[in-house]
């Protein structure tokens, strides 16, 4: 298993600082998050690709895969009753996937949990249909670009629709391709599973249809920063097999995104020398 930082937990640096103080704590690659880079990153062009590969490569990191992609721009939805929104959303889905390839990453995680509530529309069950609907029409895009795209399930002060893993997994399972997948939040698992997150890793990595980790407290603090401990979570990652990114995504930085990162990343690796 390799460690990744989403890099919007030093997003106020240049890129390329960035990418080299990661690598100097011990990462081995960035998740990134669009927006960091600005509103239109996924129509960012040839020239700024290559700078943002090279950014990563010059400091010996892999840009892993991409996650918060909705944020930016403004107004996107996958349940809109808007169906020029959703159009828009698409299209933006479609050239993300798109960019996460060409940037060398594997995967892409759909959290956007304003972008794809379901109760502040005319119809919940049609809502949710067409978010179902959009997830669904860019698996061939996934598929083409050789990545997995993920849905995120968070828990429900985030978003009201896809709260646990099955929920997830049941869309997946409709949908039917290889190249769209579920993923853990263990933040999220912790709040919405009826089981402990390890129990959660133990039930469903084996199904095939997990496509990636994401490791933080439910207290949305780094890992080893609050009260849920990991190493039930890593022993059962490595029983499962699991050989994919584990990466660290905490939303408030205490006392501050880079001791927060160097924290995050202590932490784990004690706890994976621990349970070796």
């Amino acid at each position: 298993m390799k460690l990744a930082l989403c890099n919007e937990v030093i997003r106020e640096m240049e890129f390329a600082r960035q990418c080299t103080m990661a690598a100097g704590m011990g990462y081995a690659g960035l998740e990134l998050a669009p927006f960091t880079l600005g509103d239109d990153t996924y129509r960012m062009g040839s020239a700024q690709r290559a700078s943002v590969r090279r950014a990563a490569s010059d400091a010996g990191l892999a840009i892993c895969g991409l996650h918060w992609l909705l944020v930016a721009p403004a107004g996107l939805s996958i349940t809109s009753d808007d169906a020029s929104v959703r159009d828009r959303t698409i299209d933006v889905m479609r050239r993300l996937i798109d960019l996460c390839a060409e940037l060398g990453g594997d995967y892409l995680v759909h959290g956007s949990p304003a972008q794809r509530r379901v109760g502040d529309k005319k119809d919940p069950k049609d809502a949710a249909a067409r978010g179902e609907a959009a997830w669904a029409s860019i698996a061939g895009d996934a598929q083409k670009a050789k990545v997995v795209y993920c849905i995120e399930p968070l828990a429900r002060g985030e978003t009201d629709f896809v709260n646990t893993v099955a929920e997830a997994a049941a869309i997946v399972e409709r949908v039917g391709s290889p190249h769209l997948r579920t993923m853990i939040d263990t933040s999220a698992a912790a709040q919405a599973e009826a089981e402990p997150v390890a129990d959660v890793v133990t039930r469903w990595m084996p199904t095939g249809l997990i496509g990636h980790v994401q490791l933080n407290d439910r207290n949305r603090r780094g890992p080893g920063q609050g009260g849920d401990r990991f190493a039930p979570v890593i022993k059962a990652l490595r029983a499962t097999g699991y050989q994919g990114w584990l990466a660290m995504e905490p939303f408030d930085y205490v006392p501050d995104g880079p001791t927060c990162a160097a924290r995050a990343i202590g932490y784990v690796q004690g706890v994976m020398e621990a349970t070796a």
